[in-house]
């Protein structure tokens, strides 16, 4: 078990709490990260790209030329690929890019990235972050109280709707669960700031 000082909102060390080693002091394969971080971009993408096939362009129904006797090459549309204005050669279509990895590949790319959050001292776990109503202000506040880093990913148990808000409007600032969470965004940003009910569920989740 991984020694690890917890913090409060005010930045001020309370007690200190054991990281699990099968999560957070594991050898990192950065390979398998990359095939995740792939995985979860082709996922995003809209696919929704679109070009028009020599069949779907309008016009170029009349041969533009006869076949023989002119000097030119033949031609049989004007809208064949080579003429401008014709059709795209293998246009493209909307498509799904969508597919999935591996759960034990998934698993161990997580805590490949826990692992180096913990190592290039980019993790930050505190005891509990709360909000009576949205604050931006005070969220902020806290962030530099913690010392968090210029971009920081919050991850909490469940979802807390003031936190969500108060986060809202902060550029670099990302409100998460551990249910949502994914190895995308904890690379992305460079502190990782997890809550004790958070860090407890992801041993539970990841152990």
């Amino acid at each position: 078990m991984t020694k690890f000082q917890m913090i409060d909102m005010a930045g001020k060390s309370l007690e200190e709490i054991e990281l699990s080693d099968d999560i957070f002091n594991v050898e990192i394969n950065e390979h398998v990260v990359y095939l995740v971080v792939k995985n979860i971009l082709a996922n995003r993408r809209q696919g929704t790209q679109s070009a028009k096939t020599r069949a779907e362009v309008r016009g170029g129904g009349k041969k533009p030329w006869r076949q023989k006797g002119t000097g030119r090459a033949r031609q049989g549309s004007i809208r064949s690929p080579q003429w401008r204005g014709g059709g795209i050669v293998f246009a493209p279509k909307p498509r799904s890019y969508r597919y999935t990895t591996p759960k034990k590949v998934r698993r161990l790319a997580m805590k490949s990235v826990l692992t180096s959050k913990v190592q290039e001292k980019e993790l930050i776990v505190v005891d509990q972050i709360t909000f009576d109503a949205p604050k931006t202000k005070a969220f902020s506040e806290a962030l530099k109280n913690m010392g968090a880093a210029k971009k920081a990913l919050i991850v909490t148990a469940e979802n807390d709707k003031n936190v969500v808000l108060s986060a809202r409007n902060l550029p670099n600032a990302e409100v998460s669960t551990v249910g949502t969470m994914n190895v995308y965004d904890i690379l992305k940003y460079d502190s990782l700031i997890l809550t004790k009910d958070a860090l407890d569920k992801i041993v539970e989740v990841y152990n």
